[in-house]
């Protein structure tokens, strides 16, 4: 069989194998097979050394064009085995588009947190502004700036978290109001809220934590009177705990206000008759406030003999107990489902 006739063989050989493969792994197999430096064409363009000079590019033209047609015939057959695996792979990742999808759930606000955004909306409708400070706060802003001295029992390291002598977590938010009539310079008005975390060494119980939420008001101006914060407290009790909510206010002791006074509300349980929410005698405490006292004022940079203010100051941890009958204060920090799911929106 003279080489002509070996590669035309040859020719037809590969040309059958490449159209009968059905893998891309056994193409590749063919591809080195045929074209490699091993190959069948490879030995016969080195025997080409023994041929006479006039065979030797009849037979070295036609070697390409075996390699050539191999070699088109396996990039084609290449080309439509990628095409069948690509539709096969679609048609078994095929969706079904009519299958119903899968709901996720929906969260809400924690009911801490609506209480707390419900009680600034109220006073920003009442021309209040809010206020933020940092929860790492100095001993200074924390107390002495409230009139609280350093032999006052509130600074004893059982109640407080000292982080040294002079730096502490705050225990309330009214070190913002401190700090926001020092920045007014003694220029009135000023006319704030300071919600935010205060710490406090409390053994966690169902009525305690040590880590709770504040807010606190602030209002200091001209001939701001005790008949001023009774009104406004009055708006809050009826907007937070009904339109038929009474308040009456009792003689307390803060040593940032004076006079100061506790504010109890009307049992919006039993109407005032007495039942065990209010243990008895149609009322429930509910925040402290009182007039700015004088000293505050004077350390704030405020005249006292020219400017009068009102505070006052509130768990937003407890209004919500109340106002949704909840009876551990632990259930607001647990993280259990169960809870979160009861104030859940339509």
């Amino acid at each position: 069989m003279t080489l002509r006739d070996t590669l035309e063989a040859l020719k037809n050989e590969a040309l059958e194998a490449v159209a009968a493969c059905g893998d891309i792994k056994d193409l590749q197999a063919l591809r080195v097979k045929y074209l490699g430096k091993k190959g069948p064409i490879t030995e016969v363009l080195r025997g080409m050394g023994k041929l006479p000079k006039e065979e030797r590019p009849i037979i070295g033209q036609l070697a390409n064009d075996v390699r050539a047609a191999i070699q088109a015939a396996i990039e084609e057959k290449q080309k439509a085995l990628e095409e069948r695996e690509i539709q096969e792979k679609l048609a078994s990742e095929t969706i079904d588009v009519t299958l119903p999808g899968r709901t996720q759930p929906k969260g809400n606000r924690h009911p801490l947190t609506a209480v707390i955004e419900e009680i600034e909306d109220l006073f920003i409708g009442l021309g209040f502004s809010v206020a933020e400070g940092p929860e790492v706060e100095k001993d200074y802003y924390n107390f002495e700036a409230l009139n609280i001295p350093k032999d006052h029992p509130a600074r004893d390291m059982q109640d407080s978290f000292y982080i040294t002598e002079d730096i502490l977590l705050r225990t309330h938010t009214s070190p913002v109001q401190a700090r926001t009539m020092e920045a007014h310079q003694g220029k009135g008005p000023v006319k704030i809220i300071c919600p935010g975390k205060v710490y406090r060494r409390d053994t966690d119980d169902a009525t305690h934590s040590h880590q709770f939420m504040q807010i606190e008001g602030l209002y200091v101006d001209r001939n701001v009177r005790l008949s001023d914060l009774k009104g406004i407290l009055t708006i809050f009790a009826k907007k937070m705990f009904g339109e038929d909510r009474k308040i009456r206010l009792r003689p307390s002791f803060f040593p940032f206000t004076e006079p100061s006074v506790e504010m109890d509300i009307s049992c919006f349980h039993c109407g005032g008759d007495g039942c065990r929410v209010c243990k008895q005698t149609g009322w429930i405490e509910i925040l402290g406030a009182g007039m700015v006292h004088p000293n505050v004022l004077a350390m704030s940079g405020f005249d006292p003999e020219v400017y009068t203010g009102f505070a006052f100051g509130m768990g937003p941890e407890r209004i919500a107990m109340l106002k949704y009958g909840i009876d551990d204060i632990r259930h607001f920090y647990t993280n259990d489902q169960r809870f979160l799911q009861q104030f859940k929106r339509a």
